[in-house]
C-alpha cells in the first residue's frame, strides 16, 4: 500500500470518474477530493456530460485530464463494450492521460477482453475486478425485496464473496491517486462465501425483521423483471448474472483488497448493521 500523492501538473490535473454518480463512481468522487485531487463527475448529468452511447461527448471530457476511473453501465459483458473500451482507451491517449483505472467483472470472459484493452493501452493501469457487491441490497436491485421482507430470487445454490463498494471505492481511490498500483489486477472479494439464504438470515439479525429467501426458477424471475417495466439492459443483466456468473466459477476468496489496501475486506454482517443503522430499510419496519 502507498500513500505517495500522484503527481499533477498545471495542464493535467483533474481525475476523471466515469459513472461519477452510479455506486462505486460517487464513493471514488468522495474519496478523491478529501485527498485535494481535482475530481471532474462524468456522467450524463454532469456539465460537460458523458455518455456512452454518445461518443462526441467524450472529448470534453478528457480535456485536462490526468487519470480516468472506468466504469461501463450496465456491465462490460454486453455487446458493444469492447468496442466502447477501445475507443475510449484510444482517445484517452490522444488527450495526453496517463493513468486508467478499469472497474472490471470477475468471471466475464467479455469483461477480461476489455482489461486487456486497457492493459495494451500502453498507459499506466490498474484493474479492479469485483462482482456482487453488498449494496444491492441496500441501494440496488434487491432493496425493494429486502424491505418487503421477502428476497425473491433465482434458485441458486452457488456461494459468492459479496464485496462492499466502499471497499471497491477505496482500492479505486489508491490506484489512481498513488503510485505502486501500476500493472496490478486487484480481483476484491468479501472475506467470506455467503448463499442467499445466508445474506438473508444476515439481513434479519441485522434489521431485527423476518426476511427470508424465496427461491424460485430462473426463467420466473427474469420474467418478473421485465414485466416489472425494467429497461431492457436491466433484464438481460439479471439474466447474465444469474445464469452464468454465479455457476460456481466465483466461489472463491481472493486477496485484492488486502493487497490494495493493507486492511483485511468487510464482511457483510459488519455492512449490514451499519446500513440497518443509517436507516436504509427503516421504511419497512
Amino acid at each position: 500500500m502507498s500513500t505517495d500523492a500522484q503527481p499533477h501538473n498545471s495542464k493535467h490535473n483533474l481525475t476523471l470518474v466515469l459513472g461519477g454518480t452510479g455506486k462505486t463512481g460517487r464513493r471514488v468522487v468522495t474519496g478523491l477530493r478529501a485527498r485535494g485531487i481535482p475530481v471532474r463527475v462524468g456522467s450524463r448529468s454532469a456539465s460537460p456530460a458523458f455518455d456512452w452511447d454518445k461518443e462526441g461527448s467524450w472529448e470534453a471530457c478528457l480535456e485536462g485530464v490526468s487519470a480516468v476511473y472506468i466504469t461501463y453501465a450496465p456491465d462490460l459483458a454486453v455487446p458493444g463494450a469492447q468496442d466502447a473500451i477501445q475507443s475510449l482507451v484510444n482517445l484517452a491517449k490522444r488527450k495526453g492521460v496517463k493513468r486508467l483505472v478499469l472497474l472490471s467483472g470477475r468471471g466475464e470472459a467479455e469483461a477480461q477482453a476489455c482489461e486487456r484493452i486497457v492493459q495494451n493501452s500502453g498507459l499506466e493501469w490498474t484493474i479492479v475486478r469485483a462482482s456482487w457487491f453488498h449494496q444491492n441490497f441496500s441501494e440496488g436491485a434487491f432493496i425493494d425485496m429486502v424491505m418487503a421482507g421477502k428476497m425473491t430470487l433465482p434458485a441458486v445454490e452457488t456461494l459468492e464473496p459479496f464485496v462492499d463498494v466502499d471497499d471497491i471505492a477505496e482500492v479505486a481511490v489508491e490506484a489512481l491517486s498513488a503510485t505502486g498500483h501500476s500493472g496490478e489486477v486487484y480481483e476484491v472479494t468479501g472475506p467470506e462465501l455467503l448463499s442467499f439464504q445466508d445474506v438473508a438470515a444476515a439481513l434479519s439479525q441485522a434489521t431485527g425483521r423476518d426476511i427470508q429467501y424465496i427461491p424460485i426458477p430462473h426463467e420466473a424471475f427474469v420474467a418478473g423483471v421485465e414485466e416489472s417495466g425494467a429497461p431492457k439492459p436491466v433484464v438481460w443483466m439479471m439474466d447474465y448474472l444469474f445464469s452464468t456468473v454465479l455457476d460456481g466459477r466465483n466461489a472463491h476468496l481472493c486477496d485484492g483488497i488486502q493487497r490494495a489496501l493493507g486492511r483485511p475486506p468487510t464482511d457483510f454482517a459488519t455492512y449490514a448493521r451499519k446500513a440497518a443503522s443509517a436507516g436504509v430499510w427503516t421504511a419497512a419496519a
